[in-house]
């Protein structure tokens, strides 16, 4: 079980970006994967987590409207769609799996990397 996230960058205020997380050795459909991210200096926290049933929930009130996760099943790749980003969502980004079908923030046992988000004012 793999997973590899990418797609992060610099980007000025209002801008957008599309982060990738391409799964190996399972598919996306079947399991919840969630978005996390860790800001300097603070603590990880949940953003977006869609489950198999295509349930999607925000964990942060602050990217409603303006972030969504989606799911390819031909690339086997979960999306996050950030759009009219704020400085304070800099942070680096990471995609998890806890290999169930529901959203979960506890027992992600699969990570991705991480990809560095910058937001500049």
């Amino acid at each position: 079980v793999q997973l590899q996230a990418s797609g992060g960058g610099l980007v000025q205020a209002g801008g957008s970006l599309r982060l990738s997380c391409a799964a190996s050795g399972f598919t996306v459909d079947l399991y919840g994967i969630t978005w996390f991210r860790q800001a300097p200096g603070k603590e990880r926290e949940g953003v977006l987590c869609i489950s198999r049933n295509a349930n999607i929930i925000h964990y942060v009130d602050s990217v409603k409207g303006r972030f969504t996760i989606s799911r390819d099943i031909a690339s086997n790749t979960v999306y996050l769609q950030m759009n009219s980003l704020k400085p304070e969502d800099t942070a680096v980004y990471y995609c998890a799996t806890s290999l169930k079908p529901y959203c979960s923030m506890i027992n992600n046992d699969y990570w991705g990397q991480g990809t560095q988000v910058t937001v500049s004012s």
